[in-house]
């Protein structure tokens, strides 16, 4: 009897079929589970990361919840279309502190992964209010109302605070400023040493959307702002994890 034959047996027998699956596939899934347990860290270090500032993290909240991950990924794929239009290929270092990560491959608009620094504060200001006037075969919908939804970040020690849990290393430090932090990040008048203190000078410090206050606008452009600006790709050498 043939191999081909022997397939036959298993093709016809519902039950001899399941089992053999369920063994490939139990086979399968050790092979790539089991050495998770033996490694201290799935992900690489790389030198720049840190976590949100209170002003980002709160601007990815308000990313999230107009479904902006909807049309725009943040993941560049190691392929020389996307990388010569888009920049650097993502880095799971990246992400890290995502929950959860936005790592896609359907778009209707842009990657964004490498957008920090791309355009400036009032280029987005005008693509929120208005997309099509700055790219006119744009189907983005208008966001202007953004501007005149305020925030007082009340609620930021909560929000870092819950991030702790799952792992986002904010020290207590951290939890403690994060108000402040907020309103230091977005109001040039206040002193922002503190936040340089606690996440490095790589942080953008400025009115974002050219208006009194602190508006999600405010919060959604430095989130953007900072995206794909945190690890400098020209010196970037993987670094093994340990």
């Amino acid at each position: 009897m043939g191999i081909l034959d022997k397939h036959v047996i298993l093709e016809k027998n519902v039950t001899l079929l399941a089992i053999f699956s369920f063994i490939v596939v139990t086979i399968g899934g050790i092979v790539q589970i089991a050495p998770l347990f033996w490694l201290e860290n799935t992900i690489e270090d790389v030198e720049g990361m840190r976590p949100y500032t209170p002003l980002e993290l709160a601007g990815r909240e308000i990313y999230l919840r107009e479904g902006c991950y909807v049309c725009h990924s943040q993941m560049i794929r190691p392929m020389r279309d996307e990388v010569e239009r888009y920049g650097h290929y993502s880095l799971a270092a990246e992400s890290k502190y995502d929950h959860p990560f936005q790592w896609g491959s359907k778009r209707t608009g842009p990657d964004l992964a490498r957008v920090g620094g791309r355009y400036s504060d009032d280029w987005h200001v005008d693509h929120f209010r208005d997309p099509q006037s700055v790219v006119p075969e744009s189907i983005m919908p208008k966001y202007g109302f953004l501007e005149n939804n305020m925030l007082d970040g009340r609620y930021m020690e909560d929000l870092l605070r819950t991030h702790a849990i799952v792992g986002v290393p904010y020290t207590d430090e951290m939890i403690a400023n994060a108000r402040a932090d907020f309103t230091a990040q977005a109001d040039p008048s206040r002193d922002p040493s503190g936040l340089f203190e606690r996440y490095g000078e790589n942080v953008n410090v400025r009115n974002f959307g050219g208006r009194p206050g602190i508006s999600e606008t405010d919060a959604l452009i430095a989130y953007m702002q900072m995206l794909g600006t945190l690890v400098d790709f020209s010196t970037f050498t993987p670094v093994p994890s340990r």
